[in-house]
């Protein structure tokens, strides 16, 4: 993959699991660190889309707004872990980025649980 991915983390991801990320060589800002904490999805999504960023959340609403929308960008990451710590989150977002760095760059909303990893590109009809 030759072109960098750029994420974005949702207000639910942990401020330890984004260092984690960041010592990992990987692109990651928080959401606070570009609008206030109590900004509205929308605000969100479309922070991640001017900023080419993928949003990486457990909040199942993203999938939701991003089907309505008819976008086909943001590239959403939604983790459905039961295990939140950061080393978990930091290790699963790894894995997916390894994994769909390029699907991600073009445009797809990925689901993570601990048996599978599913992919959907954009946008969603």
């Amino acid at each position: 993959m030759t072109e960098t991915v750029h994420l974005l983390a949702d207000m639910n991801i942990s401020p330890l699991t984004v260092a984690l990320m960041q010592q990992q060589g990987w692109d990651v800002i928080r959401v606070s660190d570009r609008l206030p904490a109590n900004a509205p999805d929308w605000e969100v999504l479309r922070l991640a889309r001017e900023e080419n960023r993928v949003l990486i959340t457990h909040d199942l609403d993203f999938s939701s707004l991003l089907a309505i929308s008819g976008w086909s960008k943001p590239s959403l990451i939604t983790l459905r872990l039961h295990n939140v710590d950061p080393d978990t989150v930091a290790r699963y977002v790894d894995r997916v980025l390894r994994r769909f760095g390029q699907r991600l760059l073009e445009g797809c909303a990925v689901s993570v649980d601990e048996q599978s990893i599913r992919l959907r590109p954009l946008p969603i009809s």
